[in-house]
């Protein structure tokens, strides 16, 4: 997909959500597009080679508002900063790597979402299932051999 489509279809997304048209939520959620599972500091440094103006405080409100209007997901894997990726509504987990903090998606085993029935609700209608799948990345598991 070409620049000018994907910033077309970024901003019909945002227009949908209710949302203003910003340059800053554009180079924001373009840059969780190019680079899922990405921290903000990774993601502040994409945005300014696109909006060199942007700042720290703009990109971790537009974070904020993005992940609030459903169209970006935040994840946190213990002992890890938060990560942000735009792969929402269809209940995936994750892997992450133990030695060098690698985030792979992890689509569901069987059925639907939530994808996995607790044995116990205790009254609670649930509605997602977050996992977390933790080892060694290929890569990782390669230099340890």
């Amino acid at each position: 997909m070409d620049h000018v489509t994907l910033a077309v279809d970024i901003e019909r997304m945002l227009r949908d959500a209710g949302l203003r048209v910003t340059r800053p939520r554009v180079a924001v959620f373009e840059a969780v597009g190019r680079l899922p599972h990405s921290d903000t500091d990774t993601l502040i440094a994409a945005a300014r080679a696109e909006l060199p103006e942007v700042s720290h405080q703009a990109v971790y409100d537009t974070l904020h508002t993005l992940t609030e209007a459903g169209l970006v997901r935040r994840i946190q894997p213990q002992g890890s900063l938060a990560r942000y990726e735009t792969r929402v509504g269809d209940n995936h987990h994750h892997a992450v790597c133990r030695s060098c903090g690698a985030v792979q998606d992890v689509d569901c085993a069987v059925g639907e979402a939530p994808c996995l029935e607790p044995s116990d609700s205790h009254g609670f209608q649930i509605e997602t299932a977050e996992v977390v799948y933790w080892g060694l990345c290929p890569d990782c598991a390669a230099q340890r051999s």
